[in-house]
């Protein structure tokens, strides 16, 4: 009898279990790595309650390509990709496996687009800032997907749903962005008051993702002057509507990290999940 492939096995061991979870965290200040605050706390108490991931595929904010591309090295970097940070966070380094094979059957179930296998990226703090509250042993192999910037929300939607397999194979995905985020107006005072238009969209926000109306989310232009206050630019608010498209039927819904940081930034994070 020939060996079976880690991916095989991968199948059979979870193949008469539910669905693995998808997450969507406000990953907020890259300080949180180093930090141990109510956020850091949330994420690491939210994979206490879950399956442990065979791999983790994250779909990060901060990587923006032209066209589609998914980390395919055994061994990603970590970028440091910021500045005016003290040394104490440019020293992280976060050495989680990557998963070539989960790579390239990402790129096989994706069809609306062709995906470009890349060598080069790595992990960026989108990814490794919040793994490593989550998973600090860095033992889970990790992958990212970047998001297409010339294409807009409904697009990324559709694209998303073709990563549905990935939960049935183990694979815990996860959209890192921000559902407010507007740094040109941040406070950086001490607990700073949050805007109004900042806590409109965020309640606003909660309650269409209560109601399952992805619809509203999608098309978040048309939500009127909170909305466009709250995503001046997509790239933050994008891996959230992965983590909508993701969701099936039997999922539960729970919010978790739901607070405003520096006045304009939401730190609200979600999964979905069928048990946990």
């Amino acid at each position: 009898m020939t060996q079976l492939s880690s991916l095989q096995r991968m199948v059979e061991d979870t193949s008469l279990t539910a669905q693995m979870p998808v997450l969507f965290v406000g990953h907020g200040n890259p300080m949180n790595a180093i930090e141990d605050n109510s956020f850091t706390q949330g994420w690491a108490k939210i994979v206490e309650k879950i399956p442990k991931p065979q791999a983790i595929l994250c779909i990060s904010a901060h990587w923006l390509t032209r066209g589609t591309r998914v980390t395919a090295m055994e061994m990603p970097k970590t970028i440091h990709d910021f500045y005016g940070f003290p040394k104490a966070l440019f020293d992280v380094d976060y050495p989680a496996p990557g998963t070539p094979q989960l790579a390239k059957e990402t790129q096989k179930l994706i069809t609306r687009t062709s995906v470009h296998l890349d060598h080069d990226w790595g992990l960026d703090h989108g990814t490794w800032s919040v793994l490593v509250k989550m998973y600090p042993d860095a033992n889970i192999p990790v992958f990212q997907l970047s998001l297409d910037r010339t294409k807009g929300a409904p697009y990324h939607y559709e694209l998303a749903k073709e990563l549905l397999e990935l939960r049935k194979k183990g694979v815990l995905i996860v959209g890192s962005g921000n559902i407010v985020h507007n740094l040109r107006m941040a406070s950086f005072a001490e607990n700073p008051t949050p805007y109004d238009w900042a806590i409109e969209f965020d309640e606003t926000a909660k309650n269409l993702i209560e109601k399952g109306d992805h619809r509203a989310l999608i098309h978040y232009d048309r939500l009127g002057k909170a909305a466009q206050l709250a995503i001046p630019t997509p790239d933050h608010y994008w891996p959230l509507i992965y983590t909508l498209a993701l969701k099936n039927k039997k999922d539960q819904l729970d919010f978790f990290n739901e607070e405003l940081a520096f006045a304009s930034g939401s730190m609200r994070s979600l999964i979905f999940s069928e048990k946990y």
